[in-house]
């Protein structure tokens, strides 16, 4: 997994290298926190997306797989000279743990982003609230704070 994410950082590095227009509805790039995985960003529109991390859940119980897929909206964005600031609001669902112990949560992600003008290059930051319904060990609610910082080079 290390090599994964190191080969991600270095490769989207050297494409925000190059000088090209940074409006794009693609994005791949590298979240780290809780969770850490590899995101994708499929833009649905202006002001819409889709966002999927696939990698770890390093913080709950050990170390598990994780997945989640939310739709996101964006309400708000500021304009800078060379820079655009768009809060991002999102509702989806994830998926965590081992084959033997698989949850289910919905998670309602808040997000702050600094997108490049002149580069196809975003920094972002991230908190979630994630509701755990199905936990085969506790048949209780979990409610849960998911957060981190990542980036994404559009394509």
């Amino acid at each position: 997994m290390r090599k994964l994410l190191l080969t991600t950082l270095v490769f989207g590095i050297a494409l925000a290298a190059r000088a090209t227009p940074a409006r794009a509805d693609f994005g791949l790039g590298l979240f780290l926190g809780d969770p850490t995985g590899l995101d994708l960003k499929i833009g649905l529109s202006n002001r819409s997306a889709i966002d999927v991390v696939l990698g770890v859940d390093t913080y709950r119980d050990g170390r598990g797989n994780y997945g989640h897929l939310t739709y996101l909206v964006t309400p708000i964005v500021a304009h800078g000279d060379s820079v655009l600031v768009p809060i991002r609001f999102g509702i989806g669902a994830a998926l965590y743990g081992t084959r033997n112990d698989l949850d289910f949560a919905v998670r309602a992600p808040v997000e702050l982003a600094l997108r490049l003008r002149r580069t196809p290059l975003e920094f972002y930051g991230e908190l979630a609230l994630a509701l755990t319904l199905f936990d085969p060990n506790d048949q209780n609610l979990q409610l849960d704070v998911q957060g981190g910082v990542g980036f994404r080079v559009f394509f």
